[in-house]
């Protein structure tokens, strides 16, 4: 009867330390993503409820004095939830980020332990940012366009950007309208508005991501080639 190899009991230990580890951050992940999803939902909620309110009034009043007031003090309150969410969605996204690099760094302890299992991980094993985008299914030559205008309008924070520029050329429309202002006035500043917030939304996410990779100091980072 063949003998099996004496077993290491420091590598098993190991190995349930590790994994513990591993499924806690799968969980911290999990929950992330949960917090994000409803993060959104709330403020399409309160949207969705704010253009409902603001069509019942303006049945009553007729796009009156009364529905600018009412319209502008409702449409401020969504304003600012959706900035308040865009900025908690960032934050997210960086949390995210390091739960990802937890892992990797732990899938690297796993080939230090068993090195032998390498052919078999589809992950990535180093904690800089090509190895952690490698882990979220993205390819490394992508990365410098991640941080772009292109790739930011398709994240949740680029697209809540346009709904919340969206509400805050309402409100610089219906504020130039309060005053008097021509029709044209009114379009110009519904634009400017329109502009100014998704200029803001978008370098505050680009500054976010560039925050990524100093967050986090590399203790495993990808050999180069």
């Amino acid at each position: 009867m063949t003998e099996l190899p004496p077993r290491n009991p420091d590598v098993s230990e190991k190995l349930q330390i590790l994994s513990t580890e591993h499924w806690s951050l799968i969980a911290a992940r999990a929950l992330t993503y949960q917090e994000s999803l409803g993060r959104v939902s709330m403020f399409l909620g309160v949207l969705s409820g704010a253009v409902i309110a603001l069509a019942l009034i303006a049945q009553v009043d007729l796009f009156g004095t009364t529905f600018i007031a009412v319209a502008i003090f409702m449409l401020a309150v969504v304003f600012f939830i959706g900035v308040a969410t865009i900025r908690r969605l960032q934050m997210l996204n960086l949390d995210d980020y390091t739960w990802v690099v937890g892992m990797n760094r732990l899938r690297h302890a796993y080939l230090d332990l068993h090195p032998e299992l390498e052919p078999y991980f589809t992950t990535s094993q180093y904690d800089d940012v090509v190895g952690s985008l490698k882990t979220l299914g993205l390819s490394p030559s992508s990365a410098p366009l991640l941080g772009s205008i292109f790739h930011g309008f398709i994240t949740l924070p680029g697209m809540l950007g346009v709904i919340v520029a969206s509400v805050g050329a309402a409100i610089a429309g219906l504020a130039a309208s309060g005053f008097g202002a021509s029709s044209d006035v009114v379009l110009l500043a519904g634009v400017l508005g329109f502009a100014a917030v998704l200029s803001v939304v978008l370098y505050s996410g680009r500054r976010s991501y560039r925050r990524y990779g100093p967050s986090i100091e590399p203790r495993f980072p990808t050999p180069k080639g």
